[in-house]
């Protein structure tokens, strides 16, 4: 149930932000940007790029895992002021592996207006790029960093038969890639990089031959999104 607005108070936008190219950006997030007097964003750097491609002089105020619980009181007493207040992500929607629940909960316990504003999302754009049939999928966010939690949850996943979405960074996508080649070496695996960026890139195949086509490379950049078809083995590609 939606809380109604509160006389006197600002609202929480909860903006999805390109996940590369700029014009990703819906004309609806555009415009609430241009309007806030508060943006709290993940990465600082990459919101003020966004913003001075707006033309926006928001203020500016970092929000991410390591200062959320510092940071919250600050947003309420912006909201409670009468400000309006826009929660960006590193890129893609709010809340997906960031803390943006923490704030929208403190923000509803207030009684504040909380508004969501749609955009683009990494998980649904590599999954219809994939070009998989997808009625049924689960989102597991990143891989463990560590080798063996990434073993641990590999192995779990063999009884799945799900498509199984996640990220991945750059510094750790090939040892994933291992891993999944050790764990899983009949499964169809998609892999995403930089999407909707100039450099876009996506390999379907076997996690041998893509480790081996990314060895090719002699920098493996970019951001990667990583999705295990595990409904069948040995599937024609």
């Amino acid at each position: 149930m939606t809380n109604p607005q509160v006389e006197g108070t600002g609202t929480l936008y909860v903006c999805g932000t390109p996940i590369g190219n700029l014009e990703d950006l819906t004309f609806r997030a555009a415009r609430i940007l241009r309007e806030v007097q508060v943006v709290a964003a993940e990465d600082t750097r990459r919101a003020r790029k966004l913003l001075s491609h707006l033309e926006t002089h928001a203020g500016l105020i970092s929000f991410h895992e390591h200062n959320a619980f510092r940071r919250i009181p600050i947003l309420l007493e912006h909201l409670n002021g009468g400000m309006d207040v826009a929660l960006l992500s590193d890129a893609g929607m709010p809340c997906v592996s960031d803390p943006g629940a923490l704030l929208i909960q403190a923000v509803r316990k207030q009684g504040l207006s909380v508004v969501v504003v749609p955009g683009p999302s990494a998980i649904t754009s590599a999954l219809t790029w994939s070009g998989l049939r997808v009625e049924e999928f689960v989102f597991m966010g990143y891989f463990p960093r560590k080798t063996a939690g990434r073993r641990k949850l590999l192995l779990r996943l063999k009884e799945e038969q799900r498509i199984s979405v996640f990220f991945e960074s750059v510094h750790r996508i090939l040892k994933t890639l291992q891993v999944i080649q050790e764990q899983l070496p009949e499964t169809k695996v998609i892999v995403a990089r930089e999407m909707t960026k100039v450099h876009e890139q996506l390999l379907c195949d076997y996690p041998e031959q893509i480790i081996s086509e990314l060895n090719q490379k002699s920098q493996v950049k970019g951001e990667f999104t990583v999705i295990l078809d595990l409904r069948k083995k040995k599937a024609p590609l």
